[in-house]
């Protein structure tokens, strides 16, 4: 779904991109979403220079909805297990509290893509022990952030999952990281993806941030 977007960046931005084709819920429920990632982003980092000519220092991680729950998972193991700084992390539109927020409810009589209900199912699906919704590995509002990049984060105010990326990105500042939060009127999960005005602003400032992440590296 994101290759011809991947391929833009790839060449606008003269960026080697890794996509990952992770393993799926709920056939493979958690944690082999996240193990994938992190063992994808291990061997990013330690084969950039010698696959990609990139130093590994540049090596930076996003994605969008799931993705970007991913995403911020990832950076938190890599920085945690692994001691690795990854220069930044583009969140957009995902989900961070797995027990859920009041967002979710705002919008079902819509069904905007998402709504209550289809979260509720996903969530079952990728995490079935209920005891561990809270667990900072599976939901990265409750994880220690200090150290972490400078993130992105991306939602629109029709989307279910708004409070996730309100709330994270309210604790990143918290731990004393340096974030951005873009937040675009009357766009629903998954904007980005359509050809929009909001959809292409946002991705006018992912471009952007992906740019100055990598020259601050």
């Amino acid at each position: 779904m994101n290759d011809a977007q991947n391929q833009r960046r790839a060449d606008e931005l003269s960026l080697a991109v890794v996509s990952v084709d992770y393993r799926l819920a709920p056939e493979h429920p958690y944690p082999a979403a996240p193990d994938d990632c992190e063992a994808a982003a291990l061997w990013l980092v330690e084969n950039a220079t010698s696959e990609f000519g990139v130093p590994p220092e540049k090596v930076l991680i996003g994605g969008e909805s799931a993705g970007g729950h991913l995403s911020a998972v990832t950076m938190l193991r890599m920085l945690r297990r692994h001691g690795v700084q990854l220069s930044g992390a583009n969140l957009a539109y995902g989900i961070y509290d797995l027990s859920g927020v009041p967002s979710h409810d705002a919008f079902d009589d819509r069904n905007l893509i998402l709504n209550s209900h289809s979260i509720r199912w996903f969530t079952e699906c990728f995490v079935p022990d209920g005891a561990l919704l809270r667990d900072p590995d599976v939901s990265p509002l409750y994880a220690d952030l200090v150290g972490a990049p400078p993130a992105l984060f991306t939602v629109g105010t029709l989307d279910p999952l708004l409070d996730h990326t309100l709330f994270l990105y309210a604790r990143w500042v918290a731990a004393g990281n340096p974030a951005e939060l873009q937040v675009y009127p009357g766009a629903p999960h998954g904007f980005d993806l359509f050809p929009t005005r909001e959809g292409e602003q946002a991705t006018k400032a992912i471009d952007a941030f992906y740019d100055r992440c990598i020259n601050a590296a």
